[in-house]
């Protein structure tokens, strides 16, 4: 596939996971490696198609940032494809314990698939609870659709809660919606909140700021499919150095700021 058309291919995908969305992007963006000002406009073209994608905002932000980005680009992609934290967090999950996760998140999945002693509460946000259900009982893992009426009692039924981040800012976290509600009943009850962060969700103030900018410019907030949650509500942070308190997990912040992707394409 010839680079431009791979571009408007990423553009144009919504839901692929944000491993693929990373590969495919660096793939794309090679074709503008002697067009510094057309990899600027690429850039924001992909992250305007993908505002809540940070890997993506990661990968862009190091190709701008780098004296040769597609050495940055390489090295990106081998980072998130070894991404150790799904293996880290089944790892460090508690025995025969109940889970509560929220829609049908990419991260928690990767690790949940592993551990078989687990009992999976998935909350229904996006009607996929039962398909994930499905699948995640021919893994051997036992689960249970929740309808997001009952996401509370099944939270005081819990031994933790899992919040796949999309994004890991210094006061707060992007998350999907309905995560904030899991998140703030399970504070009052006096459950556990871990949220996941894996490569390329860490985000400095100034790039997560504008993420949110833009993000919460282009949504309507009663059907937006995200939502920001407080790092007040998240008791733990599992990422590519295990399960730790999210202060120790934003050391690991490696996304440059590329005041580049603060605009809007054109």
């Amino acid at each position: 596939m010839h680079p431009i058309e791979r571009l408007r291919f990423v553009a144009r995908s919504q839901g692929a996971p944000p491993d693929v969305l990373v590969q495919e992007s660096a793939l794309a963006l090679s074709a503008f490696r002697d067009d510094p000002a057309g990899m600027v406009a690429a850039c924001r073209r992909i992250i305007d198609r993908h505002l809540t994608c940070t890997p993506l905002w990661w990968l862009c932000a190091r190709m701008l940032c780098a004296p040769d980005p597609m050495r940055e680009a390489r090295a990106a992609v081998a980072e998130i494809e070894s991404d150790p934290t799904a293996k880290l967090l089944a790892e460090a999950l508690p025995a025969d314990a109940s889970v509560v996760i929220v829609g049908w998140p990419e991260q928690a999945v990767g690790a949940l698939r592993r551990r078989g002693d687990l009992e999976v509460l998935i909350v229904d946000v996006d009607g996929e609870a039962d398909e994930a259900v499905r699948q995640l009982q021919r893994m051997d893992v036992f689960a249970t659709a929740v309808s997001a009426r009952n996401a509370a009692t099944a939270v005081a039924l819990a031994d933790l809660v899992l919040l796949d981040c999309f994004g890991l800012g210094p006061d707060s976290l992007l998350a999907p919606a309905g995560s904030l509600a899991a998140a703030a009943v399970a504070q009052q009850l006096g459950v556990e909140v871990w949220a996941l962060a894996g490569v390329g969700r860490l985000m400095p103030a100034s790039m997560f700021d504008a993420l949110l900018t833009r993000w919460s410019g282009s949504v309507e907030p009663l059907s937006a499919t995200a939502e920001v949650v407080p790092h007040r509500l998240v008791t733990h942070c599992a990422g590519v150095a295990g399960v730790g308190t999210v202060s120790d997990s934003l050391i690991a912040t490696d996304c440059p700021v590329a005041p580049e992707l603060f605009r809007l394409v054109g």
